[in-house]
């Protein structure tokens, strides 16, 4: 943010205003009380408390941007865009991050935007309130990013599909209560034969293979999920059968910004960190931040980070007015990731071997800012896209 000099306060940067800064000091502080300290605890057992939704569903930060007859604030997608902006910067953990907005964020905005009357009655008010969890289903073992891919087939037989085949990397899978997955509902597949049914874990046939270890992101349950003859109702169909693909592309443009809005508050995070502890550690007599070195180094972190939040912004600003932003989006999502895993390991290197320390949480932030550049369509489906846009 930018600091007034005369009075040292701090400017409310576009597309925000005062209720969003009001939103934004209440999701600081009940991150820094009930989050941020239990957050080794949660990657150490490997996921956090189920509880965790209901208390964040109680304080309303689960239906921010949906509508009050299901259950929700009635804000918009700036109101989320500063819960998870200041969710990565006050609490330090990907894991809680990803868990948490992959159910508020990627699930369940699919079927507030293409589901029935019927079909947002059935799971938006429970998952509102955090009664019940999603997840998103499309990454299978043998494809990611080439969607068109998708192997796992759903079968009509009367008022019935029958689903066959497997999901990998999904966030929430292990514990979610129903998924939005994509299948294949024709026999060539591709992009005009893809549809998404909301298939729920009671349903005979499906199972939670195995909960995945990873890298980062250590307090999320990723997990791997199997479908045997699964049988689900045709009214579970999300849309239009073989639509799915308009379904895809509409959700990644909203991922992939709030993967740039969650690296912007984490580079923040890791900034005010870094300068606290420069301020602090001495060598040779003096606080390290009195080398030049260190000032250099942390002056470069700041301008990356400036940088990366201008353009996130700029791409949020044109999502909220409805513009075409593709563009925009691809840019952000593709210098922030990479941007909060350089300014990660900056910071490492400023704290030395303290950086190590998970009392510190560097180490941490380094591991999970790794599946950035990845997740949600990689740096090189990101600059295929910005190219395209350009005409190439």
């Amino acid at each position: 943010m930018t600091v007034v000099k005369d009075t040292g306060a701090r400017a409310i940067l576009p597309p925000f205003g005062e209720e969003h800064e009001e939103l934004r000091q209440t999701v600081s502080r009940f991150v820094s009380k009930e989050i941020a300290p239990h957050v080794d605890e949660w990657e150490a057992a490997r996921e956090f408390p189920r509880e965790l939704y209901s208390r964040c569903a109680e304080l309303g930060f689960l239906g921010l941007k949906f509508p009050e007859e299901l259950g929700g604030q009635g804000g918009t997608h700036l109101h989320d865009a500063v819960w998870v902006e200041e969710l990565a910067r006050s609490g330090g953990s990907g894991g809680v991050a990803a868990g948490l907005n992959a159910h508020t964020s990627i699930a369940m905005p699919p079927i507030f935007k293409f589901g029935t009357e019927e079909q947002k009655q059935r799971w938006l008010p429970a998952g509102i309130a955090g009664e019940k969890i999603g997840a998103l289903g499309i990454t299978e073992p043998g494809a990611g990013s080439d969607v068109a891919s998708l192997t796992t087939t759903a079968k009509r037989h009367g008022d019935t599909y029958v689903v066959n085949g497997a999901k990998t990397f999904i966030t929430n899978g292990v514990r979610a209560d129903f998924l939005v997955c994509a299948c294949k509902t024709s026999e060539e597949g591709g992009h005009g034969g893809i549809s998404f049914l909301v298939l729920e874990r009671e349903m005979p046939g499906y199972e939670v293979s195995r909960k995945l270890e990873k890298m980062g992101w250590h307090s999320s349950d990723t997990g791997e999920i199997s479908f045997t003859d699964v049988e689900v109702p045709a009214e579970n169909l999300l849309g239009e059968e073989n639509g799915g693909f308009k379904l895809i592309m509409a959700n990644f443009a909203w991922e992939r910004l709030l993967m740039a809005i969650g690296a912007v508050g984490a580079m923040q995070r890791l900034i005010e960190v870094t300068v606290a502890y420069a301020g602090e550690r001495e060598a040779f007599g003096r606080p390290i931040g009195k080398f030049q070195a260190i000032r250099h180094q942390v002056a470069e972190m700041a301008t990356l980070a400036e940088t990366s939040r201008a353009l996130t912004y700029n791409g949020l600003r044109l999502f909220h007015e409805g513009q075409d932003c593709i563009q925009e989006v691809s840019m952000a999502k593709l210098l922030t990731q990479r941007a909060l895993l350089e300014i990660a390991d900056q910071s490492l290197q400023i704290h030395g071997g303290y950086g190590y320390m998970r009392e510190y949480g560097i180490e941490r932030a380094v591991r999970d800012a790794r599946l950035g550049p990845i997740g949600g369509g990689t740096d090189e489906i990101m600059k295929e896209i910005i190219g395209k846009t350009m005409g190439l």
